[in-house]
């Protein structure tokens, strides 16, 4: 169990009262490791949220202006960019043979699956998760506190 933390105090977050906030289920970790199957890069049709930042950082590994991959690369989903997808869902960037061809520059996104809200919201998400995704509960053991880091670099 740990306390509701704040506010700052002499350069210290304290409580801003003594009101416990349960630890998460997970609270011993949970095991990942990437396979590099493409599970999560092909099949049903999604969304991959991409910003201006990581739109330069895969032009600039893939050794283009970052205007043109944004328009043959990217689309606008409501107010912001998504990565394009094939007609059968792949994303733009997966390669049956390769794999993820911008892997060391991918997004935020894909980076910090599978530790997204939706999929560790309850043991049953996560076990869901499990079954879609070959390297969710194998290898690497992650801390709660890595996990909760990852959960507040993209909210999905």
């Amino acid at each position: 169990m740990c306390f509701a933390l704040h506010k700052m105090t002499n350069g210290r977050l304290v409580p801003s009262r003594n009101i416990p906030v349960p630890d998460p289920w997970y609270v011993d970790g949970l095991a990942f490791t990437c396979t590099r199957c493409g599970n999560c890069c092909t099949g049903a049709p999604g969304v991959v949220w991409v910003d201006d930042e990581e739109i330069a950082a895969i032009a600039e590994y893939r050794g283009q202006e970052a205007s043109k991959l944004e328009l043959h690369y990217t689309r606008l989903f409501g107010e912001r960019r998504s990565l394009r997808e094939r007609a059968n869902g792949d994303c733009v960037f997966w390669d049956r043979e390769a794999g993820c061809t911008i892997y060391p520059v991918r997004p935020r996104q894909c980076r910090t699956w599978p530790f997204w809200e939706s999929n560790v919201a309850t043991p049953e998400t996560w076990q869901e998760t499990c079954r879609r995704c070959p390297g969710s509960g194998k290898g690497e053991l992650i801390s709660a506190e890595e996990i909760a880091r990852r959960i507040k670099v993209i909210r999905m």
